[in-house]
């Protein structure tokens, strides 16, 4: 099943994201196959980011939501929520 982390930055959450993103990417890099795709949301200057869209492939609710809770940008608090919703993939897989 895939879901999707709907992540918002908390409005002071700029120089956390910093000074965690490269553990951020390393540990998204590591889950390997579990991950489909994940990138920041922006402001509207299309750089200063301000949340996280990440789609992972989990079998169950559970296991995406300790996935979630895993990131280090969740345990250095940087978020103000986090939505985590199943998610049908329908169009534009690579392959099809």
């Amino acid at each position: 099943m895939y879901f999707a982390f709907i992540c918002t930055d908390k409005s002071d959450g700029l120089p956390i994201r910093k000074a965690n993103r490269p553990e951020h990417l390393a540990y998204l890099q590591g889950l390997g196959d579990t991950l489909i795709f994940a990138g920041p949301f922006t402001a509207e200057d299309g750089e200063t980011m301000t949340g996280s869209l990440v789609v992972v492939d989990a079998p169950t609710r559970t296991a995406a939501q300790a996935i979630a809770e895993a990131d280090p940008f969740a345990k250095a608090g940087l978020f103000e929520s986090v939505d985590i919703r199943q998610w049908k993939w329908t169009l534009g897989k690579p392959g099809e």
